[in-house]
């Protein structure tokens, strides 16, 4: 009877770290739209990417600390913090500037086509730095799924334009490979130090440099930037660098990271959906049609997901 009843709690645990991970998606999804909405284009300029980036981290960082006070929170142990720096690099210093600074000359949509990427990017550094292993069927269920969502984006990309490589794109490729490995050494001490905690802790080991880097960049004609992109940068400061990583992180530590990294694969689609309205771009049948094909090899890729022996 009691071996039941832990399966039970066993299956709902994972059942709640998968839609975790939906939300943390959902909310980082929002983070391109918003970003680009923030920086503005290049013939367009809004917030410059290096006062976006330290800015946002500086905002988390304070939040950081209100939470951390208000809950007595215990500093973390000394054999903690190389993870905690290797989830700094990559989430709070990396990933921002490097999707700012592309987004100043490519549009959203293009940058899916690299971002796309990322739910594989994470399965692969989860095998390589967890040592998590899974059946050989998940991983080409995680390759067809990366293969909808870029195809899709290319297609969309050339429906806006066209699309080329563009220098940009190392950025992006850069930022994936870096928020990569901050999602995964950032889970590696969820069970430890709890999901809230972990995010606050990499934000508020970067307040020593983001909060007077942003004081320093602060842009000189503030006032001239538009009221909206400043409402971006609040939500990329707030739910994108802090809030968002409090589902995100609880999410691959109680349903796997190799499972829940896959729920990465709705993310382009959800940033389209939000950017019709923050960016005026358009939501057609296509791309209906090539979401519900993901959400097919993200449920699939979930029941396949189980460790092999």
């Amino acid at each position: 009877m009691s071996t039941s009843l832990d399966a039970q709690q066993s299956n709902s645990r994972l059942l709640a770290g998968f839609w975790l991970g939906v939300l943390g998606v959902t909310c980082f999804a929002i983070t391109l739209p918003a970003t680009r909405l923030a920086t503005g284009s290049a013939g367009d300029p809004q917030l410059p990417p290096g006062f976006l980036t330290a800015g946002r981290a500086a905002l988390a960082g304070l939040l950081s600390v209100i939470f951390l006070v208000a809950t007595r929170s215990a500093w973390p142990k000394r054999e903690h913090w190389p993870a905690l720096a290797w989830a700094i690099a990559g989430n709070v210093i990396a990933y921002p500037l490097f999707l700012a600074w592309a987004l100043r000359s490519v549009t959203a949509t293009h940058a899916t086509v690299i971002t796309a990427l990322s739910p594989l990017a994470t399965a692969v550094v989860a095998a390589l730095v967890l040592g998590q292993r899974a059946r050989p069927a998940f991983w080409i269920c995680a390759a067809v799924g990366s293969v909808l969502v870029i195809v899709f984006a290319w297609l969309r990309a050339d429906t806006q334009g066209g699309f080329g490589f563009a220098p940009a794109d190392l950025l992006l490729m850069a930022g994936v490979l870096a928020s990569s490995v901050g999602y995964i050494y950032g889970a590696k001490l969820t069970p430890v130090l709890g999901a809230e905690r972990v995010i606050c802790w990499v934000c508020l080991g970067a307040l020593p440099f983001s909060l007077p880097a942003a004081v320093w960049m602060w842009p000189a004609e503030a006032s001239t930037i538009r009221p909206m992109s400043w409402v971006a940068f609040v939500y990329v400061g707030s739910v994108s660098m802090w809030a968002g990583f409090f589902a995100w992180y609880r999410g691959l530590d109680w349903g796997g990271t190799l499972r829940v990294s896959q729920t990465q694969l709705l993310q382009p689609f959800i940033s389209m959906l939000f950017a019709w309205p923050l960016l005026g771009e358009r939501l057609d049948t296509v791309s209906i049609g090539f979401a519900l094909a993901v959400v097919a090899t993200v449920f699939v890729s979930r029941r396949l997901s189980m460790p092999a022996s």
